[in-house]
């Protein structure tokens, strides 16, 4: 077995890869992270539930609880109000960034579609500077056509 806090060890890589990995355990102080081997400073949705949990179940201050896990008081108000709204899945660090091409409204994808129908030897990637034109939104060339390939699959599945 890896030795504990080694980049080899298995938990370090599964909380790296769930981007769970806190990267400053070593600001951890509560007294419970330093007592034995359940709970483990790296795991930082149970470093953020333990601090809110010593706040709520246990009666501490928010400043001083923030300040045995390693965080701030505005974190502390941030990861409670994801655990009350969300169980612990709101102590998950979210995915970065925005999801599918939030710029290629349906209006513009419809649009694109009317342009590529009416002039066959057009292509999708040749579109970015008339969209940024007509609609004042710039988009790689090669969004277009994966959002012009997505909208194709759906009307296909249909």
């Amino acid at each position: 077995m890896a030795p504990r806090g080694s980049s080899a060890d298995p938990k370090v890589t599964a909380l790296r890869e769930s981007r769970c990995l806190n990267p400053h355990p070593e600001q951890v102080t509560d007294e419970a992270f330093g007592a034995g081997d359940f709970f483990d400073a790296r795991d930082m949705v149970q470093v953020k539930y333990e601090m809110v949990r010593r706040v709520t179940a246990g009666g501490a201050p928010v400043t001083a609880a923030a300040a045995a896990f390693g965080y701030s008081r505005p974190s502390y108000h941030q990861a409670a109000a994801a655990l009350a709204g969300s169980g612990l899945e709101g102590l998950e660090p979210a995915r970065p960034g925005p999801r599918g091409g939030h710029k290629l409204t349906g209006e513009i994808i419809a649009w694109a579609g009317q342009q590529l129908a009416a002039d066959p030897a057009l292509r999708a990637g040749r579109l970015a500077g008339p969209i940024a034109e007509q609609f004042g939104v710039r988009v790689h060339p090669r969004s277009i056509e994966r959002a012009l390939a997505r909208r194709r699959g759906h009307s296909k599945s249909r």
